[in-house]
């Protein structure tokens, strides 16, 4: 079975950075799709960025209101996920989640037809979360 353990959560100052991992094991094959999301308590999931693997390959997707602030990442050798967090701000403060599913997941806008990460429905698995709480 799949498990997904995330690390890297804490305090830190608003402007400031922090990078989260995420270490997975229990895949039967190197095809897989592994996501960011976070949540606040009383608001809905949000889902941050995915990183897809198919044929050796990794392709990444971003959540819009990312903007380049967030950078997703993996050593697929260490079965590693990163989420580098730049330019933290009080409103980043939720927790943290990986998920993951079998197969190269995604899925397509409606608005602009790009690809985009697929839903939080489709990821079976998931990890306990880790806290990020931006406060001076």
């Amino acid at each position: 079975e799949v498990q997904l353990v995330e690390s890297g959560g804490g305090l830190v100052q608003p402007g400031k950075s922090l990078t989260l991992s995420c270490a997975y094991s229990g895949f039967t094959d190197d095809e897989y799709t592994i996501a960011w999301f976070r949540q606040v308590p009383g608001k809905e999931r949000e889902e941050i960025s995915c990183l897809t693997r198919h044929n050796g390959k990794s392709k990444t997707l971003y959540a819009d209101f990312v903007m380049g602030r967030f950078t997703i990442s993996a050593d697929t050798a260490e079965h590693t996920l990163y989420l580098q967090l730049n330019t933290l701000q009080p409103e980043d403060t939720a927790v943290y989640y990986c998920a993951a599913v079998d197969g190269e997941m995604a899925a397509i806008s409606t608005t602009t037809l790009e690809p985009i990460c697929a839903p939080d429905s489709e990821f079976n698995y998931w990890g306990p979360g880790t806290q990020v709480t931006v406060s001076s």
